[in-house]
C-alpha cells in the first residue's frame, strides 16, 4: 500500500484517521473498494488494531468508509465533509459570501414560489426580533441568523437546507464580520423587510435579486484593490 506511512509520533488515531484519509483521497483505493483487513492496516501503520478501528469507526461515521458486517469495511467516499467544512472555514471572507450569495439567491425564489403561512409568520418574527434587538449585537446577530435559516427552510428543497446547514458556520462568520466591521457595508433591517415582502407577494426573481443585493455591498467592499 504505497500511500500509506507508518505512524511515528502523535494521536495514534488522529494520525491513522489522517493516513487513511490521504489514502483514499490519492487512490489507494477506490469508492466501492473493499479495504484490507484490519491486521494488514495495522501492520503497515505500525500501530494497533484498535487504533485501526477507531479510525474507521470514525471515517465511517463522517461517510468516507462504510462497514458491513460479517462483509468488511468499503470505501463510500472520497471526500471528508468535516475536512472539507474546515477548508472553508479557511477561506477566505470573500469567497464564503460569494457561495452564500449564491445559496441565498437561489433559496429566496424558491421561498417565494414555495413558502407557508408558518414560514411567513417564522420569517417575520425572525425579523422582528432582529429589529429589537436595537445596539445589542449580539441579540441582532443571533436574529439575523435565524431569519436567514427559516428563508432557507421556506425553499422547502431538503437538498438544499442540508447543504446551507453544512455551511452554516461560514454563513454565520459573514453574518458576524459583516455587523462588526466598519469597513463592510452591514445590510440594513429595510433591506431584509424588503427581501421579506418578496417572498410574501410571492415574487420569485424580486427575491432573488434583493438576495444577492442584501451582500453585494459587502462583497464589492471586499473586492476593492488593497491601498
Amino acid at each position: 500500500m504505497k500511500n500509506l506511512s507508518p505512524i511515528r509520533r502523535g494521536s495514534l488515531v488522529e494520525t491513522a484517521i489522517d493516513s487513511l484519509r490521504q489514502a483514499i483521497q490519492q487512490g489507494e483505493w477506490q469508492i466501492g473498494q473493499r479495504l484490507p483487513v484490519e491486521a494488514e492496516l495495522a501492520e503497515s501503520l505500525g500501530v494497533s488494531r484498535n487504533t485501526i478501528r477507531e479510525a474507521v469507526r470514525v471515517l465511517a461515521h463522517v461517510g468516507m468508509l462504510e462497514t458491513r458486517q460479517g462483509d468488511g469495511t468499503y470505501v463510500r467516499s472520497t471526500r471528508d465533509p468535516g475536512e472539507s467544512l474546515r477548508r472553508i472555514g479557511r477561506s477566505r471572507l470573500r469567497d464564503q459570501l460569494e457561495v452564500r450569495i449564491m445559496l441565498e439567491a437561489e433559496a429566496a425564489g424558491l421561498a417565494a414560489r414555495r413558502r407557508t403561512a408558518s414560514d411567513i409568520e417564522r420569517m417575520t418574527e425572525a425579523l422582528d426580533q432582529r429589529a429589537r434587538a436595537g445596539d445589542n449585537l449580539e441579540q441582532r446577530i443571533a436574529h439575523d441568523e435565524a431569519f436567514h435559516h427559516t428563508l432557507v427552510e421556506a425553499a422547502h428543497n431538503p437538498a438544499l437546507l442540508e447543504l446551507y446547514r453544512y455551511f452554516a458556520q461560514s454563513v454565520a462568520e459573514t453574518i458576524q464580520r459583516t455587523e462588526q466591521e466598519a469597513d463592510l457595508p452591514e445590510p440594513s433591517q429595510e433591506d431584509h423587510e424588503l427581501l421579506l415582502a418578496a417572498i410574501r407577494q410571492q415574487n420569485p426573481d424580486k427575491a432573488a435579486v434583493l438576495a444577492r443585493a442584501l451582500l453585494k455591498p459587502s462583497l464589492a467592499a471586499l473586492e476593492e484593490p488593497q491601498s
